[in-house]
């Protein structure tokens, strides 16, 4: 058993608090289990009484009453036969007993007890309920019980504790910033994105606006790729399932693909056959059928571009790029915005090369991922190399090769000058791989950037190039992207900005605000001059006091605002409320006006702050 932290260990007896007060409320309620999570605790609980605000506000005064009455927490060991009579007794047959078969034979069986309320749980505990000095209770959400769809859905209670009052507060606050930089909320105000119901969940609508931010962001990683060396290619959303057997990605990816398309004459075909669901299936994974698949991922086509001529050792390494959207299926209870989706872009690529050039490659790949993370402000993120789980069956290839590939990639994360850690059994089935975990800017973190090498589809697709020795040779690939999945990135990127974009980014760059109404002409005027310059503005057309399109204007999150009155126009001046550079404010010449702007764009400055915000 993994020892608890201080901190971990009242999380935990917050939990049974939290249940001792349920069940004083409710008393024919069901416990499952309610661990303690790296931001607080939760705990599932099976009763018809609907968690409401105002039950929750109950609970929780309830909590407080057993906090005060500082009651001990007793572990207490027993006998299997022991705990079957003791959750008899509590009438909690209907989960615990399972929970106890969890246990493996010959393993301490524990309870914990404090005050009338036992529960089965192997600890740790703080000594007495009265060293809970801060919590809250956060949420109720939907649970099915052991994560099964199948099974009965549970109410579960989110909720957090610290050591102190004053971590608590600090903690609230966090989570009160996050709901403002919720994506899907500042999506929906800024008009970025839409996922609709009969186009189906997780699959996301980019919006007009969104679609310019990650225009943007494309056209900034392929200059970079053209610098690199890249070439940019296109693949097909499906392809055979012959392929992606090659791959592995099926079966091995099985659980996380669309179901096969089959065409409907083969299906008509089986049926006269009396071919049963479970005979499909089984033709299916055996080859005996083909069909087609959308695609999980891009590299199976890349390998087979590479794979269309013959290569030489001098053409090495090759550089394929792709935006390429891939498909997987996601239980609609983790679909999350753009975060976690059913349908995504990644900014793909696969590097094809000689084993000699791999810590050079790797090196460029790893400055791409910096690069990204330095433009857009993320500075602060954590390295993890993800290995393989010896004892797991979910990879392929061979165990030399990927010692090879596992200390290739040791190798090159020494030379990022950050800590990094590693982690058993996180790798892709094909390969080990580089991730870069940040932190936003209200302490979250997002698994973004990845750098992954591979022995193992060379040599499935038996991939080769001509060596100056004149004779065939395995290369050796590397899968990379720095952003990951469009749709993820973009959903970081709106929290991490709080939807307050650079001006390089921003989907309305410079907004023109006419005092009256006889000055609309002169706006437009403005407007087809930034527009030539290709700067994106548009002009607040509205009746009303320029207070209001200010606060329109700010409420947006328009980079820039032009104040157009009568006398700017005449001095040929522009007055200037700038959020990306506050001291910009006042009246400029139109002329350094657009220059000022054009020098943003191009240096991807990131915007500043007004002292007022």
């Amino acid at each position: 058993m993994k020892e608890m932290t201080p901190l971990e260990e009242i999380r935990h007896s917050t939990a049974h608090v939290l249940a001792t007060a349920v069940l004083r409320l409710f008393p024919d309620t069901q416990l499952d289990i309610g661990p303690p999570t790296e931001s607080g605790f939760y705990y599932d609980f099976d009763l018809e009484t609907p968690f409401t605000p105002e039950v929750l506000e109950a609970i929780e005064a309830e909590m407080k009453k057993v906090i005060k009455e500082n009651q001990r927490f007793e572990r207490i060991e027993v006998s299997r036969e022991e705990a079957i009579k003791i959750i008899k007794e509590m009438g909690q047959e209907r989960y615990k007993l399972g929970r106890l078969d969890d246990i493996p034979e010959g393993e301490a069986i524990s309870f914990y007890r404090n005050g009338e309320f036992s529960d089965l749980c192997a600890g740790t505990h703080v000594s007495y309920t009265k060293k809970i000095k801060a919590f809250k209770l956060l949420q109720v959400a939907g649970s099915y019980h052991r994560g099964d769809a199948s099974n009965k859905q549970l109410q579960r209670i989110y909720g957090t504790a610290f050591a102190t009052k004053d971590e608590l507060a600090e903690h609230l606050e966090r989570l009160e910033e996050a709901k403002k930089r919720d994506h899907r909320n500042v999506g929906r105000e800024l008009g970025l994105f839409h996922i609709d119901e009969m186009v189906g969940q997780g699959l996301v609508l980019w919006k007009p606006n969104g679609a310019i931010i990650r225009q943007e962001l494309e056209a900034f990683i392929s200059s970079e790729l053209n610098k690199q060396g890249y070439s940019q290619v296109y693949s097909p959303h499906v392809g055979k399932l012959d392929l992606f057997r090659a791959s592995g990605h099926f079966p091995y990816y099985q659980d996380s693909q669309y179901p096969p398309i089959i065409h409907r004459d083969c299906l008509s075909e089986l049926a006269k056959e009396g071919c049963s669901c479970s005979d499909l299936s089984n033709k299916l994974d055996e080859g005996e059928i083909d069909g087609y698949l959308l695609k999980p991922m891009n590299c199976p086509m890349h390998i087979r571009i590479f794979k269309s001529e013959q290569r030489s050792y001098r053409d090495l390494p090759i550089r394929l790029a792709e935006f390429g959207t891939v498909y997987r299926w996601e239980q609609s209870g983790e679909l999350n915005g753009m975060t976690r989706v059913r349908g995504f872009t990644q900014d793909d690529a696969h590097l094809f090369l000689r084993e000699e050039q791999l810590q050079d490659e790797i090196q460029g790949c790893l400055g791409l991922v910096k690069l990204v993370f330095s433009v857009l402000g993320m500075s602060d993120y954590r390295v993890r190399v993800s290995l393989r789980d010896p004892d797991s069956d979910k990879y392929v290839g061979e165990a030399a090769a990927w010692d090879k590939a596992e200390e290739a990639l040791r190798q090159a994360v020494k030379t990022l000058d950050v800590e990094y850690e590693e982690e058993i059994g996180e790798a892709a089935f094909y390969g080990p791989k580089i991730d870069f975990v940040v932190r936003d800017v209200i302490g979250r973190e997002w698994q973004l950037g990845t750098v992954q090498v591979d022995y193992n589809l060379p040599e499935r697709f038996d991939l080769s190039y001509v060596g100056s020795d004149n004779q065939d040779h395995r290369p050796v690939m590397i899968h990379r992207a720095p952003f990951g999945s469009m749709e993820r990135f973009c959903g970081v990127l709106i929290e991490h900005f709080g939807g307050a974009f650079p001006t390089w980014l921003a989907p309305e760059q410079v907004r023109i605000l006419p005092m009256n109404d006889d000055l609309l002409d002169n706006a437009e005027e403005l407007l087809n001059e930034l527009k030539q310059r290709q700067i994106r503005a548009s002009v607040d057309r509205q009746s009303g006091k320029l207070g209001a399109k200010i606060r329109k204007g700010e409420t947006d999150k328009i980079p820039h605002m032009v104040i157009l009155g009568q006398r700017e126009v005449e001095d040929g001046k522009v007055s200037l409320r700038s959020r990306n550079n506050p001291e910009w404010d006042g009246s400029l010449p139109l002329d350094e006006f657009i220059a000022r702007i054009e020098n943003e764009i191009s240096s991807k400055a990131l915007p500043k702050q007004r002292e007022s915000s």
